[in-house]
């Protein structure tokens, strides 16, 4: 079941100094501004409207009544007239004190005022009759949460998911209760559940990342304490080092990983691309080979050793590493076009042409592979198909150029 309304957890401010802390495990505390929660319950509540209209009874006259009193209610909630709204939820209940429907609403509107205790006794009057009238449970841990009690939130949280139609942001609510307690592990797990259905839903992903990345980085401080040299440190730091672009740094973290492991696998590859972007070409292709030798089809470094021999001309050395890299990633443009290029070298115009118009295919807005077969038509003595390569060369690259696309630009640069 997907999310059917963004849920926006940008109301949760992680502030330490005015949150009271529950008990030694809670290691951090929410701070919930009185707008923004506001808003994020409105965002909850609103795609629940229709559904609770069809909720309620309309045989009699007087069912008929409540109906209309509950629309009513619904229109002041939409308006963010909460007090209209619990007035005539009020209503209701004076003629029907224990109507399961009046009570969850008027607890909801408690809620979004952050009236967080009134809506909790209001949740239990529902669930004492009614343990399993819809939905309820959500609430209530929404609104245990919001009392900085994750705990009672987590316990709510699971009877609602055993109800046979649990909210839809349930999972990802208990999620934060988890983290909240520290039981990340158990909160990635319950973010992993709900990602599949909410595969844009940038909330979700966004907390996702954020959790891995919290048990990444305690996970590497468990290490650094174990031992700061050790062979695992060195080649995470230097990963580390690699993704932030400070390559030097990163090749000197790979060599200690090496000194410490001199025949660890999976080190040599991430230590050759350090060399070839700090312009080391020869220590580069060593640590490329010694890659090699650990995975001989791996695409990558065949990519690496066929743009390395390209590099200085060497067609024939490069051929065989490119048509391996371009086989085994079919869809890869940078493989593609480098084999096409490798074939011009060589003066196999033809089967250039045929693996350019391959990477043109590939990706139709990348303009270096028309610059390619613009060259290949030209020694073709082929002008009518010239000019149409270059023309939509100069008409794509302009288009990069506005979108600011610098890794592609510099290789226009290179081309021209």
């Amino acid at each position: 079941m997907s999310l059917k309304e963004p849920i926006h957890p940008s109301h949760l401010i992680r502030n330490r100094a005015r949150c009271p802390r529950r008990g030694s495990e809670m290691k951090t505390c929410t701070d919930i501004p009185r707008i923004a929660w506001a808003g994020f319950l409105l965002a909850v509540m609103v795609p629940l409207l229709a559904g609770v209209v069809s909720t309620v009874a309309v045989d009699g006259p007087e069912q008929k009544g409540e109906t209309d009193l509950l629309k009513q209610a619904q229109v002041y909630e939409r308006e963010q007239n909460y007090a209209a709204a619990e007035s005539v939820y009020r209503t209701v209940l004076a003629s029907d004190r224990n109507n399961p429907e009046a009570l969850k609403r008027l607890g909801i509107v408690k809620q979004t005022e952050l009236k967080f205790n009134d809506s909790i006794e209001l949740f239990k009057l529902v669930l004492r009759e009614h343990p399993d009238y819809p939905q309820v449970d959500f609430f209530l841990g929404l609104s245990y949460y919001g009392q900085h009690d994750p705990n009672a939130a987590i316990a709510s949280f699971h009877q609602e998911l055993k109800t046979s139609s649990p909210h839809p942001a349930t999972r990802y609510y208990l999620a934060l209760a988890l983290e909240a307690i520290g039981r990340m592990n158990e909160a990635i797990d319950e973010l992993n559940r709900v990602a599949p259905t909410n595969p844009n839903n940038a909330d979700v992903l966004y907390g996702l990342a954020r959790l891995h990345v919290a048990a990444a980085f305690r996970a590497i401080e468990r290490l650094r304490k174990l031992d700061p040299d050790s062979f695992q440190m060195h080649a995470f730091t230097g990963q580390l080092y690699s993704e932030e672009g400070q390559y030097e740094a990163a090749a000197g973290e790979f060599q200690a990983a090496l000194r410490k492991q001199p025949d660890a696998l999976g080190i040599h590859y991430p230590l050759g691309t350090a060399y070839r972007m700090l312009h080391e070409y020869e220590s580069a292709e060593k640590e490329f080979l010694l890659a090699l030798l650990e995975s001989p089809d791996d695409p990558g470094t065949n990519l690496s050793l066929g743009e390395l021999a390209l590099r200085v001309k060497q067609y024939d050395k490069a051929l065989p590493y490119l048509q391996k890299a371009a086989a085994g990633r079919s869809k890869d443009v940078e493989s593609h076009l480098l084999l096409g290029r490798c074939y011009m070298g060589l003066g196999k115009l033809q089967q250039a042409k045929a693996v350019l118009l391959v990477t043109a295919g590939l990706d139709p807005a990348d303009p270096r592979s028309h610059y390619a077969l613009a060259e290949v038509y030209h020694k073709l003595d082929q002008p009518v198909d010239r000019t149409r390569e270059l023309d939509l060369f100069n008409k794509l690259s302009s288009a990069q150029k506005a979108n600011e696309s610098s890794t592609v630009e510099k290789e226009l640069e290179h081309l021209r």
